[in-house]
């Protein structure tokens, strides 16, 4: 009996430094041959300054893509200055523990610096000026990473909410209906291996899915490849269902083009915007009304949001076929954008993991969802 002390002793030093958790199964592991799974990182996680973070995205993640480092206005600031600290920290970050990279945007009328659409007068600049500055940025960012990241994000949210057509931006407005193709044109010649995708919000609405379909053929029609299309998965605890989402990766597939759910995540609180989108320049006043879950979330919705996962996630299991990736939209609940949007300051429940780095019940109905016909 003596002699089985050290042994006993030994198991339980471990359970207390939280070696149990090399137990715990992992996302990438569970749905291994099926698709990546992934999160989106912010900078404090890949810098090194959250690293119990970063331990868990190590862990649980085998595809990462940019919240925001690599968007124009963060990367490529001014006319003749480039900020590629935090993007070599990203990319480093994700070759280092041989994860799929992603892209995220190159083309996007929001977080855009206003210069990119003006002359040195202010006024709107000329369609060649644009699309010198357009074909630069792309060749100088996606260059950088040629070879290192896989995919990327080339158009952003260029359909319109309503009728489902072209978005009025200045890119359209300044470049014509051929943008969208100059983007993807630009980004081939940088790097003819990158996976290249079109991205956007809601795209389980009709209107918004057909397009979406009208702009890929356009660009299939001029020999521009569409490798996948990426639908945000900024979703609620009862809308869309889970047949508008089905319809859409059926239509999507039928172009000959993957999908990716590319920024996954559920708000349980209520949306003063009546919809489900993410239009980040739909903001509102803050209100009481829709915060009321500051001291933590009641077990009836915690319960509500792990049936929500478990549906969508037993869905992109069924499409294996034609999904690539699925790509939460954060790590934790603590660092989700839902915090701050549609309202500045709201507390908010929408990942698999909570503020503690501890996987929710949610995250637990995910993984029984790859098993279902793995027995």
């Amino acid at each position: 009996m003596n002699s089985r002390k050290p042994l006993i002793g030994a198991c339980m030093a471990a359970l207390s430094l939280g070696f149990v958790q090399k137990s715990e199964p992992a996302l990438k592991d569970a749905f291994k041959g099926d698709f990546y799974v992934g999160a989106a990182l912010n900078n404090a996680q890949i810098s090194g300054r959250d690293p119990q973070a970063a331990d868990l995205i190590k862990k649980q993640f085998n595809t990462i893509s940019p919240e925001n480092l690599l968007k124009w206005e963060a990367v490529h600031p001014g006319p003749t200055t480039y900020n590629f600290k935090p993007a070599d920290d990203y990319v480093a970050f994700g070759q280092q523990n041989k994860m799929f990279i992603v892209g995220h945007t190159l083309m996007w009328h929001q977080q855009t610096p206003k210069w990119v659409f003006e002359d040195e007068t202010g006024k709107p600049a000329s369609r060649e000026v644009l699309l010198k500055r357009l074909e630069e940025h792309i060749n100088t960012v996606v260059g950088r990473y040629k070879g290192k990241i896989n995919g990327w994000d080339v158009v952003n949210e260029a359909i319109d909410d309503q009728q489902g057509g072209l978005r009025k931006t200045k890119w359209l407005e300044i470049l014509g209906e051929d943008f969208a193709a100059k983007a993807f044109e630009f980004a081939h010649k940088a790097d003819p291996k990158a996976e290249l995708y079109y991205n956007d919000y809601s795209l389980y609405r009709p209107e918004k899915r057909e397009g979406v379909i009208k702009l890929v053929k356009s660009l299939q029609a001029k020999g521009v490849k569409v490798t996948a299309i990426g639908m945000q998965g900024h979703y609620g605890l009862t809308r869309p269902t889970i047949e508008q989402v089905e319809a859409s990766i059926v239509a999507f597939a039928k172009l000959g083009v993957h999908v990716n759910f590319t920024e996954l995540d559920i708000d349980v609180l209520p949306n003063p915007s009546k919809r489900q989108g993410a239009d980040i320049a739909d903001t509102f006043a803050a209100d009481e009304k829709y915060n009321v879950y500051t001291t933590g979330l009641p077990d009836s919705v915690q319960q509500k949001l792990t049936q929500r996962y478990a549906d969508l996630f037993a869905l992109f299991h069924k499409h294996r076929d034609v999904i690539d990736r699925i790509t939460l939209w954060g790590v934790t609940d603590a660092n989700s954008w839902l915090n701050d949007w549609p309202i500045k300051g709201r507390t908010s429940y929408p990942l698999l993991f909570d503020r503690s780095y501890q996987p929710k019940p949610a995250f637990e109905a995910v993984i029984r969802a790859a098993k279902k016909d793995k027995i």
